[in-house]
């Protein structure tokens, strides 16, 4: 299934240059195929993978680390870089999960089959984000900030966009827009445009007067203060695909929306 995938979309974008990818975390049925886009993307020379996902079944105001050591796929197990998450420990502002947290979420565990088979061997460091205060957002930008601008990581950052229904408690719709699969695709894309602008406080904005269901707001929230604090003016973010579950047309009808994003650097012409 991942072969197929992987073998549909192309490389926009030269992948010496690519630092981040945002790709979504549903069921490969679902959200394989954006993903791919993403995945297509990734730096074959780089020494060690940084994994943020959203937390959706622990409620913390942190980010979270894991006490494993390696993390098992259908395609083999994946190291743990113990090294850097003790590093990262060594900040104080990082708490720990639980093997049972740890197991349990999914934003994190759909990716793992993906990274063993387009980085194979490379270690991992994953990081479960919780709801981070908006005034601590910050210091977790400038954390991971070195490590972002060290093109020997890379950094994969776990987001489905819009869950759009009842059962998900959003139901937002616009009829000027058109129909109702229509109207979440211009929210997506105007929340789309806000991060591509790599301002936190813009896409933190957008989401306060929305209140778009992006469940991996806070892991990319948590990228755009890391760029920020790079203070890197060649880095860019571009989203490359779009996709939703299905097409809402009537009020019981739901979906999710999945998006692949892109952040490069600017190639120089020295």
């Amino acid at each position: 299934m991942l072969d197929g995938f992987l073998s549909a979309p192309t490389a926009k974008f030269d992948t010496k240059h690519v630092r981040a990818v945002i790709a979504p975390h549903a069921g490969y049925s679902y959200s394989g195929a954006t993903a791919a886009y993403s995945y297509k993307h990734v730096n074959p020379q780089v020494k060690r993978i940084f994994l943020l996902g959203p937390s959706h079944y622990l409620g913390f105001d942190t980010c979270a680390l894991s006490r494993a050591t390696a993390c098992e796929t259908p395609f083999g197990n994946i190291p743990v870089d113990t090294e850097t998450v003790k590093q990262l420990a060594a900040t104080g502002h990082f708490s720990w999960v639980d093997q049972h947290g740890d197991e349990q979420e999914h934003s994190l565990e759909l990716h793992m089959p993906y990274i063993a088979k387009t980085l194979p061997g490379l270690p991992l460091v994953p990081i479960m984000v919780g709801r981070v205060p908006r005034e601590a957002q910050p210091n977790y930008g400038a954390i991971l900030a070195p490590y972002l601008n060290n093109p020997e990581n890379f950094f994969i950052i776990s987001s489905d966009f819009c869950h759009w229904g009842s059962r998900f408690s959003y139901t937002l719709y616009d009829s000027s827009h058109g129909e109702i699969h229509q109207f979440i695709e211009t929210l997506d894309r105007t929340g789309m445009q806000a991060i591509e602008s790599l301002d936190p406080e813009k896409f933190t904005e957008y989401i306060k007067q929305t209140k778009n269901t992006i469940c991996g707001r806070m892991p990319i929230t948590l990228l755009l203060h890391a760029v920020k604090a790079c203070n890197n003016q060649d880095l860019k973010l571009e989203f490359i695909s779009y996709a939703q579950s299905s097409k809402c047309k009537r009020k019981s009808d739901s979906s999710v929306s999945y998006a692949a994003g892109i952040l490069h650097a600017t190639p120089t012409n020295n």
